[in-house]
């Protein structure tokens, strides 16, 4: 009874947003993200093939949402979140430059011990959003 059961990877993570327009053409255009489903109170966005970015409008999950197959209880977030999107090394100085060319800035950049990278900056919500390359994590 001590032993957990096995947990797999994190699959789905979620970001509040103030204006949900904004961030999609943020996260569409920039980041080249693809939607999966959208409504009024939420995106959610394919990355990598592995995981699930979603993007929920501030305040419109506050009461629980009755679904066909069951429900999903009320949540919310408030301030800038942090959350990190695995690079190639290789790719790190492609995507400094896409981040330069719509005009989004880098505001740390950090060489790790382990040899790993990362890029830091932020989406209109002010969400402190990182590019990170292998060699950061003894996992990754």
């Amino acid at each position: 009874m001590n032993t957990p059961p096995k947990l797999g990877r994190v699959l789905e993570t979620a970001l509040y947003v103030d204006d949900l327009e904004r961030a999609s053409q943020f996260y569409e255009g920039v980041l080249g993200l693809t939607a999966l489903s959208r409504d009024g109170r939420f995106c959610a966005y394919d990355v990598a093939g592995v995981s699930v970015l979603l993007l929920f409008k501030r305040g419109a999950t506050l009461e629980t949402v009755q679904m066909p197959g069951g429900t999903i209880p009320p949540h919310d977030g408030h301030g800038p979140i942090h959350m990190g999107f695995a690079v190639g090394a290789d790719e790190l100085p492609k995507w400094e430059e896409r981040l330069g060319a719509y005009g989004v800035v880098v505001e740390g950049r950090t060489d790790w011990p382990r040899g790993g990278r990362s890029l830091y900056f932020r989406d209109p919500d002010g969400h402190l959003l990182e590019l990170v390359t292998p060699g950061v994590w003894a996992t990754y």
